[in-house]
């Protein structure tokens, strides 16, 4: 895919792009939201822009991109790609924001690097750039249209139809069309972008993951409060990592705390790769926190099919009073011939210290090579789960994640 002339050149710098991705990558966002203040208030994540984590998605990114191309020069990173390019789906992303991009990240890279970056140097990794770039606007335009719609077009207006409290920091909010219209079907995994207007004007988008029936007029979608552990700004941490400092989320708290049945929100159609649990082998679903929610939507699956294939399930959190969902977990399971459920709580309902999930106490079947697994949780979680199931001889190609908010973990495939 890279050519022989940016091969030696890009082989050559990746070791210093990748040491100063983060100064490039902190310039090029300075530089693009001065010029498109619209970008960061209509379209990033403005809370993961204050707090970093969207810098590191990127570094990851392209530097893991760069990286794959030379190790397998004649394989394309498909699946690093699509998780890529089903996250900007759900934000309606153009061909035509590619070009913006471009523009201040090659002028970010040459005001960080100055004299290293010749001609020759410049011109390799623009090429890096739009081998990336070029594969994520063919792949999201393939998205589009299986979805139907021209390319960014996929917003609708839901009106909120119940709102349900599963526990003090989660409520459901059950959505359908204000103009009636069918809803095509989601598959298990998929989630929505939810798009809503904050008090200073911003219109920012979260992505929440779809429960429910996958073939009814309604969406549901459950929100975590995001509690901060202090700082000025608004950050949605949805997936529950934590951080030396991280405000309030801003965005699940005007959905907890404004949205109420009878309000209209603007909300994508279903995007998300995590594949379908297909074959006979064993099933594994582990979580932590509200990394239950695309989860659930696999167990509904597997009921609605009438599946007899084993599945363990498994879920940690702080709480009985904190799982989400617990009942409906416990109800689907049960429906199924040859299910188990194991939950670990850090503290008992009476208060009494309980303990983190260790996963090697998840019993797993003789012989750990069929078992297909599906994590959904804290990225410290989904390392610690992956890892031993590797080491106990489940294929990596078997595991299967999803990760609120950005892909940090994006580097380590």
């Amino acid at each position: 895919m890279l050519s022989d002339r940016s091969t030696p050149i890009v082989r050559a710098t990746l070791p210093a792009v990748g040491a100063a991705l983060d100064r490039i990558t902190d310039r090029f966002y300075r530089r693009m939201f001065e010029a498109r203040p619209d970008l960061l208030r209509d379209l990033f994540n403005r809370g993961n822009q204050a707090n970093g984590e969207q810098r590191q998605a990127l570094a990851g990114s392209v530097a893991a991109f760069a990286g794959m191309l030379l190790e397998h020069p004649d394989r394309r990173p498909d699946a690093m790609l699509r998780r890529i390019a089903h996250k900007h789906a759900s934000l309606g992303v153009t061909a035509e924001q590619y070009d913006i991009v471009h523009h201040h990240l090659m002028s970010a890279i040459g005001e960080t690097l100055g004299e290293a970056v010749t001609p020759e140097v410049a011109a390799a990794w623009d090429e890096v750039y739009w081998l990336m770039a070029r594969a994520l606007i063919a792949l999201e335009a393939d998205l589009y249209r299986e979805a139907g719609t021209a390319a960014g077009d996929v917003w609708g207006r839901m009106e909120v139809v119940d709102r349900r409290r599963e526990t003090e920091d989660v409520v459901t909010l059950v959505l359908r069309p204000v103009d009636d219209r069918p809803l095509p079907p989601f598959r298990p995994g998929q989630y929505v972008g939810v798009r809503v207007e904050l008090p200073d004007g911003a219109r920012q988008i979260r992505q929440y993951s779809l429960i429910g029936p996958a073939d009814g007029s309604e969406r549901w979608i459950s929100v975590k409060r995001v509690r901060g552990t202090g700082g000025a700004d608004g950050t949605d941490r949805t997936d529950g990592t934590g951080g030396t400092t991280a405000p309030d989320g801003e965005v699940s708290a005007l959905l907890h705390d404004r949205v109420r049945v009878g309000d209209v929100l603007d909300v994508t159609l279903p995007f998300g790769d995590l594949p379908l649990p297909e074959g006979r082998g064993p099933i594994l679903l582990a979580s932590a926190g509200i990394g239950v929610t695309p989860l659930l939507a696999i167990l509904e699956h597997l009921v609605a099919n009438g599946s007899d294939r084993p599945v363990i399930v498994a879920h940690a959190d702080r709480s009985p009073a904190d799982h989400a969902h617990r009942d409906l977990q416990r109800d689907l399971v049960g429906k199924l011939p040859d299910a188990s459920l194991r939950v670990w709580y850090e503290r008992t309902a009476d208060g009494a210290p309980g303990g983190p999930m260790d996963p090697a106490e998840l019993e797993l079947p003789p012989h750990p090579s069929t078992t297909t697994a599906w994590l959904c949780g804290p990225l410290p979680f989904m390392r610690a789960v992956r890892n031993d199931l590797l080491e106990r001889g489940v294929p990596a190609a078997n595991v299967h994640y999803e990760v609120f908010g950005p892909d940090l973990w994006i580097a380590d495939h």
